[in-house]
């Protein structure tokens, strides 16, 4: 099951250095979802062939424009390109407002409807649910109301020992039987194990993005084992005092929050302007968590 995030923007507050503002695609068995979508989304949508038809689902983190300034302009053009199925919005309540502002001052009447879910400012949700997937909110610790997304995968059935099957010639139809770990009983009366007949399912993995917040620790419990963490990253470490200011996170302290939460694996974004070089952060993050990456325009990661 394809489970991979590209990232699209990875500028905090402005685009600089060929950096863009904030947003990410992820992949779930060929479900496309956004995570945030800053200035410039669009442009680099284009530019990493991310077709605007694909996106069903959009999470907007909260309401500094580095994370949403892209969404009015993103909506507007699949609505000019004929979209007409339903596209399916979470984010703080008050972005329904200013969606409704922006298109009554602009006498636009979508073509598709959108499905709004507001998320909760003080509490962690579940607000969504799939055949493959779900998706949890947890509260950051930002300047403004704001929250981290965790995506985690469903539990599959067992797999089919596909030559063990074929030797015995169990029907086709008696698959979904045997993934519920149900035994086959042959014609001469013989009971094959079920348990023997199927392999063990792929581990479920998950994918947590925390867009802006302080290392707090009020949110790290949500963290706990996810396969790939995202962490905003916007300062290096001597600058703390400034990151605890604007309630941001340094290298450092992303890096600790993914080795103290057994993180496998950790993209650390949101670079404040003042850092033309990356590689600075990277390897104060790689000084405490080795399994760190920068989170770079148009690269793909496998979750």
């Amino acid at each position: 099951m394809k489970f991979e995030v590209t990232i699209l923007g990875s500028s905090s507050a402005t685009p600089i250095f060929n950096r863009n503002p904030s947003s990410q695609v992820l992949n779930i068995n060929e479900k496309f979802l956004m995570i945030d979508c800053g200035e410039g989304t669009q442009q680099q949508m284009l530019r990493f062939g991310i077709k605007y038809h694909k996106i069903d689902h959009i999470f907007i983190s909260h309401l500094h424009g580095d994370h949403f300034f892209g969404l009015i302009g993103l909506l507007s053009s699949m609505h000019l390109n004929g979209r007409s199925k339903t596209l399916y919005l979470f984010g703080p309540p008050e972005l329904q407002e200013i969606l409704d502002l922006q298109f009554k001052h602009s006498n636009t009447i979508l073509k598709f409807p959108i499905d709004f879910f507001a998320t909760q400012v003080n509490q962690a949700e579940i607000i969504l649910e799939t055949n493959d997937f779900f998706v949890e909110t947890f509260v950051l610790n930002h300047r403004i109301p704001c929250t981290g997304f965790k995506f985690l995968q469903k539990l599959k059935l067992r797999k089919i020992r596909k030559e063990m099957v074929n030797e015995l010639e169990i029907p086709a139809s008696y698959y979904p039987l045997l993934k519920r770990v149900i035994d086959f009983v042959d014609k001469e009366g013989k009971t094959h194990k079920a348990f023997d007949l199927t392999a063990d399912p792929d581990v479920p993995r998950a994918y947590a993005y925390c867009s802006d917040t302080v290392a707090d620790g009020s949110y790290i419990q949500h963290l706990k084992d996810v396969d790939t963490l995202y962490h905003e990253s916007t300062f290096m470490h001597d600058m703390q005092d400034r990151a605890k200011e604007t309630f941001h996170t340094t290298s450092l302290e992303a890096a600790q929050i993914a080795n103290d939460m057994n993180v496998s694996k950790l993209l650390i974004g949101h670079f404040s302007a003042r850092y033309r070089d990356l590689t600075p952060l990277l390897l104060e993050a790689r000084s405490v968590f080795e399994e760190t990456f920068l989170a770079n325009e148009g690269e793909t990661f496998m979750i």
